[in-house]
């Protein structure tokens, strides 16, 4: 059992301090990259590869500015291969993660498409997270919300979140259904998932966190 496990096991989340900012913070907050055998850098987004690893903050401009300053070499005392293309990298690998944990909860049936079936259950109160595309039309978005947001508020709640980070084509591609535009989470371990990765490639780009509702 390794620390982080140890960490998890005795009810605390492990934490790491980030080898460019010099800010501690819980591990789920930062990126782990290690150094693969034949001197490559590799990104351990799940951070359970074997070896010495580099834990960097979860931030573009970070990751680009450990490349800039070539950090990983002197955080493994070693020689590594880094790309100068890196930290667009991580947003690649973040990006397939978080569309693969939708293609997961879709496969769990954890997902509804569909303006009238997402509006249904919206008014049905059993919506974990709606999803718009990234380049949905803003009227067919401000309609859901807006309903969305009086339903939670009438029964003093807040309301669930909202994620707008894949486009049309990806929704459609991760969900298998043609010309995804709205779609709605329900509650599952899966949904769950999904929220978490969306989250941390907000998070990557800047854009801050989509709901607490993941954690």
């Amino acid at each position: 059992m390794n620390e982080a496990e140890l960490g998890r096991k005795a009810g605390r989340e492990p934490e790491r301090q980030c080898a460019v900012t010099r800010a501690r913070q819980p591990a789920v907050d930062l990126i782990r990259f290690v150094r693969a055998p034949d001197g490559s850098i590799v990104t351990d987004l799940a951070g359970k590869l074997p070896g010495r690893g580099v834990w960097i903050a979860c931030s573009h401009d970070v990751v680009a500015e450990a490349v800039r300053k070539r950090v990983f070499s002197r955080a493994l005392k070693e020689a590594v291969e880094v790309p100068g293309d890196l930290a667009d990298r991580v947003d690649a690998l973040l990006l397939q993660r978080t569309v693969s944990s939708l293609s997961l909860a879709n496969k769990a049936g954890e997902v509804l498409t569909g303006f009238s079936k997402v509006e249904r259950a919206v008014e049905a109160r059993t919506v974990l997270c709606l999803i718009h595309a990234s380049d949905a039309a803003d009227d067919g978005v401000d309609k859901l919300e807006r309903k969305h947001k009086a339903i939670a508020a009438a029964s003093g709640a807040n309301a669930p979140p909202s994620v707008r980070l894949l486009t049309v084509e990806q929704l459609s591609l991760a969900l298998g259904r043609p010309n995804v535009v709205h779609a709605a989470l329900g509650s599952g371990g899966a949904s769950r998932k999904f929220l978490r990765d969306a989250e941390r490639l907000l998070r990557y780009r800047g854009q801050g966190a989509a709901s607490e509702a993941a954690a």
